[in-house]
């Protein structure tokens, strides 16, 4: 992957430009700030920017607006944003410009450096990779849209690991049960939120927004 870094905290920013380097990805830039990035996504054209939300110079949503630009101006480039906090409006304006190819993981709880990069590579390839504690609060924060209360129990739990990025054969072993329980879960979840067979939409992409209230 050709990925582009913006983290404000220079040791941490350093350490994941090492850490990719030496699992054989191609780190294009690795900057300090919002200009920053915007002008070297532009310069580089990478296929996904790790990106802190908060950033000079008022740290508050400097990063999250430098993606969402990018996102709007680029849509191919795929953002993992990666944060200290859980922002659940800045999650939800992100991913309503298109979730495709977007991820948000908090940094303390990314336990082991393979779990960072296969999120990045999910992204990367336009899925999507939310941390569970950003899914639990987007979805207690979203209002409770029609088709979502029809859900059983075993449909939410499923859609909330969609959520999260799992691939089906994840979910089944997550659930411990067969790929193809989890592809009659998933199918009912579609069936009663209403997302017909389509050309030109991912059902699991638009049933994960309107999971999250997007």
């Amino acid at each position: 992957m050709r990925v582009v870094i913006a983290e404000d905290a220079a040791v941490l920013r350093e350490l994941l430009a090492l850490m990719l380097t030496d699992r054989g990805h191609e780190v294009c830039a690795a900057v300090g700030d919002a200009d920053a990035l915007r002008a070297a996504v532009d310069r580089h054209r990478p296929d996904v920017s790790v990106v802190d939300i908060r950033m000079p110079p008022t740290h508050t949503d400097e990063g999250l607006r430098a993606a969402i630009d990018i996102r709007q101006r680029r849509p191919g480039t795929a953002v993992l944003l990666f944060s200290q906090y859980v922002e659940t409006r800045y999650a939800t304006r992100l991913l309503a410009a298109g979730s495709a190819g977007v991820g948000y993981l908090l940094k303390d709880r990314v336990a082991h450096v393979a779990e960072f990069t296969d999120a990045l590579g999910r992204v990367a390839a336009g899925g999507t990779a939310l941390d569970p504690e950003v899914v639990t609060q987007l979805a207690g924060a979203a209002r409770r849209v029609d088709g979502i209360g029809t859900l059983t129990a075993r449909e939410r739990e499923v859609l909330e690991l969609m959520a999260q990025g799992r691939s089906n054969a994840a979910i089944g072993r997550r659930l411990e049960v067969s790929a193809g329980t989890v592809e009659k879960h998933v199918a009912a979840i579609f069936g009663k939120l209403g997302l017909p067979v389509s050309q030109d939409a991912n059902r699991r992409v638009l049933a994960v927004l309107r999971y999250l209230g997007v």
